[in-house]
């Protein structure tokens, strides 16, 4: 299981014109901001990512505005691990278990958590807050990503097994994140 004191949160590439094309974009939008939120409430370590920003387009300015005070790392490979920027950072946190959302699902989300597993991460990918353009390569992604022993979970899923108990000090926040 996921723990909060070893667990970061990367968000990635969630750009430009390319994400109003992303296949039921509505629900992960609402799936992105529930995370944020809730890993906000946990008070967990946030990596965010641009794709090539200069050709893209730079982060959803909503989530932008919620991934503050993190900046993000540009990047030119799918695999967040190809970045020297984004593997530095990660070395700095020092956490072991990733947590990932974003797009593509079939493109980037899917070479980072198997480069990030090759490296010995634990790592899981919210399944309802990645999107691709299509529906088919959503599902393909997604079963690429089971397929390398990859875990897939969801936003509520993992912020009830972050918190263990109604008893956190940040139950209410993630209730409300969630709802």
């Amino acid at each position: 299981m996921m723990e909060s004191d070893n667990t970061l949160f990367v968000f990635i590439d969630v750009q430009g014109k390319l994400a109003e094309m992303m296949y039921d974009k509505e629900n992960l939008f609402d799936n992105l901001r529930r995370v944020i939120e809730g890993v906000h409430a946990l008070k967990l370590p946030v990596i965010w990512t641009e794709q090539n920003p200069a050709k893209v387009g730079k982060t959803v300015p909503e989530f932008a505005r919620m991934l503050h005070p993190a900046r993000p790392l540009s990047k030119m490979t799918f695999s967040c691990c190809g970045s020297d920027s984004f593997m530095a950072l990660l070395e700095r946190v020092g956490r072991r278990q990733i947590v990932l959302a974003g797009m593509e699902t079939h493109v980037c989300v899917y070479q980072t958590a198997r480069d990030l597993k090759e490296r010995g991460f634990e790592v899981e990918v919210l399944a309802d807050a990645v999107s691709s353009r299509t529906a088919a390569n959503k599902q393909f992604g997604l079963d690429k990503i089971r397929s390398c022993g990859i875990a897939l979970t969801t936003v509520e899923s993992l912020l009830f097994e972050l918190m263990r108990s109604a008893d956190h000090p940040a139950f209410k926040q993630v209730l409300a994140a969630i709802k």
